[in-house]
């Protein structure tokens, strides 16, 4: 069989390109994904201070509070209410329960706990706490939780004797890691500073 002169030139080329494609450089950022850049708002602060509730705190004046009428097997409480961010699309959800004979402290703690694992623990990559211990003198416990969680910050705190307070960030978005993670960073500061801040009246 013969084989013509042009045959084994264009059988080279295609050898050569082969060869030359296999050592390219492999470079994965340009596999990510994008998301949408996010312009943040500068930290300011304004103080929550209304009659009739048992608490006070600074929140961010890019958040709106409104109060928690939501029912959980009981009736809302008198002193829950939501802190609205809805430039991110995100909600700090607050409840309150003063300790007493019907609210014991070991129950609430016990509650905190199993609030931060209930339904996450399946999904989460890990869940850490860390101890509080405000500047008002203030203790409880920090949860961040990793993964595709429907909240990454949770949060209580108390006195041990009369005031039980727990809070929890919540986006109305499918929960992704990776793609409210920057949010997340964002806003957990500003529950540091709700932290920080708090006081019991």
């Amino acid at each position: 069989m013969k084989c013509r002169p042009g045959y084994f030139l264009v059988v080279s080329i295609l050898l050569i390109c082969f060869l030359f494609s296999c050592n390219s450089d492999y470079h994965p950022e340009r596999t990510r994904r994008g998301y949408f850049k996010i312009d943040f708002p500068e930290k300011e602060y304004k103080l929550f201070d209304q009659p009739g509730y048992p608490y006070t705190f600074e929140y961010p004046v890019y958040a709106n509070i409104i109060k928690d009428t939501t029912f959980f097997g009981d009736r809302a409480e008198d002193w829950w209410i939501n802190i609205d961010i809805p430039r991110f699309n995100g909600r700090i959800h607050v409840s309150y329960k003063p300790i007493n004979q019907k609210n014991k402290i070991d129950s609430l703690i016990n509650d905190g706990f199993k609030m931060a694992y209930k339904q996450h623990v399946d999904v989460s990559t890990g869940i850490e706490e860390a101890r509080l211990e405000t500047p008002n003198h203030i203790s409880g416990m920090y949860f961040s939780l990793g993964g595709n969680t429907a909240t990454a910050n949770q949060f209580f705190l108390t006195d041990s004797t009369k005031h039980f307070l727990r809070g929890a960030l919540y986006f109305n978005a499918a929960p992704n890691a990776d793609s409210l993670g920057i949010v997340n960073d964002f806003l957990k500061q500003d529950l540091e500073h709700l932290i920080n801040t708090m006081k019991w009246k």
